[in-house]
C-alpha cells in the first residue's frame, strides 16, 4: 500500500509538472498572441490614419477640380466673347476695306474729271 502510494504520488508529481508546462506553454503562446494583437493593432492604426489622410487629400482634390472647371468655364466664355469680337471687328475691317476700295475708286474718277476742266 504505501508502495502504491508513492507510485501515484510520483504519478501526480510528473502529472502536475506536465501541467505546469502546459500551463508555461499556453501562457507562453498567449503572450506571443497578445503581442501579435498588439502589432496588428498598430498596423490597422497606421493604416486607418493614412486612409484619413488620403480621403482628406481626395477632398481637397476634389474641391480643386470643381474650382478648376469654373476657371475653366469662365475662360470658355471669355475666349467666345473675344471670338465674337474678333469677327466683329474682322467684319467691320472688310466693311472700312470695301469703303476705302469705293472711295479710292470714286477719286480715281473724280481726280481725271477734274484734271481735264
Amino acid at each position: 500500500l504505501h508502495h502504491q502510494a508513492e507510485q501515484t504520488c510520483r504519478q501526480l508529481v510528473r502529472t502536475q509538472e506536465e501541467h505546469q508546462r502546459l500551463l508555461q506553454a499556453a501562457v507562453e503562446q498567449a503572450e506571443g498572441l497578445e503581442h501579435n494583437l498588439r502589432s496588428a493593432d498598430a498596423v490597422l492604426a497606421e493604416r486607418a490614419a493614412q486612409l484619413r489622410d488620403t480621403q482628406a487629400q481626395l477632398a481637397r482634390n476634389k474641391l480643386l477640380i470643381e474650382d478648376l472647371r469654373e476657371e475653366n468655364r469662365r475662360f470658355a466664355m471669355a475666349l467666345q466673347a473675344a471670338e465674337l469680337k474678333q469677327k466683329s471687328t474682322e467684319e467691320k475691317k472688310q466693311l472700312l476695306e470695301e469703303q476705302a476700295s469705293a472711295l479710292k475708286q470714286l477719286v480715281g474718277k473724280i481726280t481725271p474729271a477734274s484734271l481735264s476742266g
